[in-house]
């Protein structure tokens, strides 16, 4: 059986439930399990690898397709965010996805911009949340409505023994500070589902992938190299335990024409504190994550790595 797409959350609802109760396989092993992979289109091969952890380890995937207004202060970059609904279903079928689940605005925001919403907090002002403010209020938001919507009425197994709910969401660690905010909410509300991270998917010569990398000219794309090279630099001293000399890394980024760093932050991998120490004087210990956001011309570009 090949991948289904629906719009409403009703579709949605039912036809999940109907695939549950027909999965094989005892539960905790795959029947009864289903993973939601929540997108915004303009599927890569990092969105791909999300569709094919999940695929690997529930009996039933949905995949959502939904550019969601609220995470957009600038109308402009609404309406320039690519919308590539048929590439995107090829790219989920072949992952082994069910459910495209491709909602237009008026069914997730029925009555306009929700009056409330989930907030974010002090962690959603730091670092993308600094230079883009009310980001991850809309980012969350979307993602609570899509936990509610992905979730079946009937049909999913009990926790297994040790804990593992049934209904599992998949994130990349790409955007290491969404994944962050994403597991705080679900812990903080207890939403019934576990979150699971997905490795970074690069390119061979480095540059994470990213929805926004086709607005980058051959000449920007080489430019925006110098992301993963100061990352890897940051790394390294990591491994060596040696101190992590983070203005050495800034500074291979301000020298690279065309490139204007934003931040290059080491944060605790848990709760996005700034490391100070064993960061710059003593030799490194313990375990952190790089953060660095930069504009490469136009466009505006994430990455990070997890160092110790």
């Amino acid at each position: 059986m090949g991948i289904t797409t629906v719009s409403t959350i009703a579709e949605l609802k039912a036809l999940s439930a109907q695939l549950l109760a027909a999965a094989p396989g005892p539960a905790g092993h795959g029947g009864g399990t289903l993973g939601l992979v929540p997108t915004m289109g303009a599927l890569h091969r990092g969105h791909a690898e999300l569709a094919r952890a999940a695929v690997a380890e529930n009996a039933v995937v949905v995949a959502s397709v939904f550019v969601n207004p609220l995470q957009f202060g600038d109308p402009v970059d609404l309406e320039r965010y690519p919308r590539t609904t048929e590439a995107d279903l090829a790219v989920l079928d072949a992952a082994g996805v069910d459910i495209m689940f491709a909602p237009p605005v008026e069914e997730m925001y029925p009555g306009g911009e929700p009056a409330v919403r989930v907030t974010a907090g002090r962690l959603g002002e730091l670092y993308e949340g600094a230079s883009r403010p009310g980001h991850f209020d809309g980012a969350l938001t979307v993602v609570a409505k899509l936990l509610h919507a992905g979730r079946p009425d009937t049909g999913l197994a009990p926790a297994d023994p040790a804990g593992r709910q049934s209904y599992r969401a998949y994130f990349g660690q790409k955007d290491a500070q969404q994944l962050a905010l994403v597991r705080r909410m679900v812990a903080d509300l207890n939403f019934p589902v576990d979150i699971v991270p997905v490795p970074i998917v690069r390119d061979s010569d480095g540059l994470a992938l990213s929805s926004r990398n086709r607005f980058l000219s051959d000449g920007e794309r080489d430019a925006a190299l110098v992301l993963s090279r100061a990352l890897r630099l940051l790394r390294r001293r990591a491994d060596a335990h040696e101190p992590l000399d983070i203005p050495s890394a800034e500074e291979l980024v301000h020298m690279t024409p065309g490139v204007e760093l934003d931040y290059l932050e080491v944060v605790d991998p848990g709760t996005l504190a700034a490391r100070a120490e064993n960061c710059q004087d003593t030799p490194f210990t313990g375990q952190a994550l790089a953060l660095i956001a930069a504009r490469v011309g136009p466009v505006r570009l994430i990455d990070n790595v997890t160092l110790g």
